[in-house]
């Protein structure tokens, strides 16, 4: 089991979810500067973690052994 690959997977699910949380937050709020700043902050979380996931495990190769 490649710990890279586990690792890739648990940072894009937890990107996938800061940035629903994001969006759920951004549809259910009504402004103000604190909603904001939380908005922003779950969003821009969300997108370095999903990133961060998604560039590990596009950078790990399979290895198939003959």
């Amino acid at each position: 089991m490649n710990v890279k690959r586990v690792f890739g997977t648990i940072l894009s699910l937890l990107g996938i979810i800061g940035l629903i949380y994001a969006a759920y937050m951004f549809v259910n709020t009504t402004g103000g500067s604190h909603n904001v700043k939380t908005i922003a902050m779950a969003a821009i979380l969300g997108l370095i973690f999903f990133s961060a996931g998604v560039g590990l495990m596009r950078t790990i190769r399979d290895d198939v052994a003959s």
